[in-house]
């Protein structure tokens, strides 16, 4: 049986994701900052018929939490197969880059880009020790740089300055991370799971937790003939789902 950790996934798109994992077979951590959320998340699973899970106590932001969830997932398998960095945050509104406060972007780098760096260094050894190590890193096609340069894009006016940053950051880190493992059976992926209405965004969004989750299992999933080194986004691009940086 293969092992997938989700970092926020006791809720929205993460949870959704866990949930698709489980239906193909995996064992599923469930990371949650607050362990109680975790607990009620894998307990709502359990009785949807899902028994391969488990909630884990898990801080992206904070270096010893991460440490302690990777022992929490060692005491129970040597092998990691799938790391899907979902926790994020917004930042809250507006988010004007001439208003925005540094302390704002050093709050949601913390957990958008740094999180990310943290939970990848530290569970590497687990992940090597699989066959097919999977890394899907959560991003959004609104941290397009392209995109947000072309006034003729359909949320080329929906401007985050603190938000956008931080995923375009990840999408950089992402790209070296691939970079680095290409010679390596390992996938490392960033994926948008679209416009999807979830507390994220005041369930402003068009599409459902349903279909973000299916879009990120995917590529959690995906075989030795997948990409790697991409930005996906099959809502901007349902063909191939390539999606410009």
């Amino acid at each position: 049986m293969k092992t997938a950790l989700i970092t926020g996934a006791n809720k929205g798109i993460g949870f959704e994701t866990a949930k698709q994992l489980l239906e193909n077979g995996y064992f599923v951590f469930i990371g949650s900052r607050d362990i109680d959320n975790g607990e009620s998340a894998v307990e709502q699973l359990k009785k949807a018929g899902f028994a391969h899970t488990e909630a884990i106590q898990l801080d992206v932001t904070d270096a010893g939490s991460v440490e302690k969830a990777k022992s929490a997932v060692r005491s129970k398998t040597d092998v990691l197969d799938v790391l899907i960095n979902n926790a994020g945050i917004n930042g809250g509104m507006p988010q004007a880059a001439l208003e925005a406060p540094v302390e704002s972007f050093q709050k949601v780098l913390d957990t958008n880009l740094y999180g990310v760096i943290r939970m990848t260094q530290t569970f590497m050894d687990l992940l090597r020790k699989s066959e097919e190590p999977r890394i899907v890193n959560v991003s959004s096609s609104g941290c397009s740089l392209t995109l947000h340069s072309d006034p003729d894009w359909i949320y080329y006016s929906h401007k985050a300055a603190v938000y956008t940053a931080s995923k375009a950051a990840m999408n950089m880190y992402t790209i070296n991370l691939a970079y680095e493992l290409r010679d390596t059976p390992f996938k490392v992926n960033a994926v948008c799971p679209g416009f999807v209405a979830t507390d994220f965004n005041n369930h402003r969004g068009t599409g459902t937790v349903k279909e973000g989750g299916k879009r990120i299992a995917k590529y959690a999933m995906i075989g030795q003939d997948g990409p790697t080194g991409k930005f996906i986004s099959e809502e901007y691009n349902p063909e191939t789902g390539e999606t410009p940086w």
